[in-house]
């Protein structure tokens, strides 16, 4: 297993086609819309460039580029019952090489990528599973909740 390390600014564009493999694996087909890409790329290099701020990607190096990503961001809300800060921890882009999955890389990243959120406070993480990933996720002591999720898009 290869050892995670720190993005930065410089890997946005490999961690912008490590996401484009996620939803690419995620629906089965490769992806017909790509305007996305530079938008999360500026965005990524914009932000990985802040070591104080709030979002963080770890990565597994490979020749030419990246194997594998985990990126998370913390969220501040209002506190309430068993979260009195309010600072909830997100994961979401998680992602390895089809060719370098079954390594330990994705596990590497999310271990690194909960240890920033451990240093950075934060004791309550989530994120959305897929069955393949599933899993690991469990592994790393997630479970599943009773809340569901709901979506608006304006």
């Amino acid at each position: 297993m290869s050892r995670a390390r720190r993005a930065r600014p410089d890997d946005a564009e490999e961690l912008v086609r490590l996401r484009t493999v996620m939803h690419e694996s995620l629906s089965g087909h490769p992806a017909c819309d790509t305007g996305w890409r530079p938008a999360a790329a500026e965005t990524l290099r914009r932000r990985l460039g802040d070591p104080g701020g709030d979002l963080a990607a770890f990565v597994v190096e490979r020749p030419g580029g990246l194997a594998a990503c985990a990126v998370g961001t913390i969220e501040h809300r209002l506190g309430g019952p068993g979260n009195p800060t309010g600072t909830t921890g997100y994961v979401f882009s998680v992602a390895t090489d089809p060719d370098r999955r079954r390594r330990g890389h994705s596990r590497s990243c999310m271990e690194a990528l909960l240890d920033w959120f451990r240093e950075r406070g934060v004791r309550r993480v989530d994120l959305r599973a897929s069955e393949e990933g599933e899993p690991l996720y469990a592994s790393l002591g997630f479970v599943r909740t009773p809340d569901p999720a709901m979506r608006l898009t304006l």
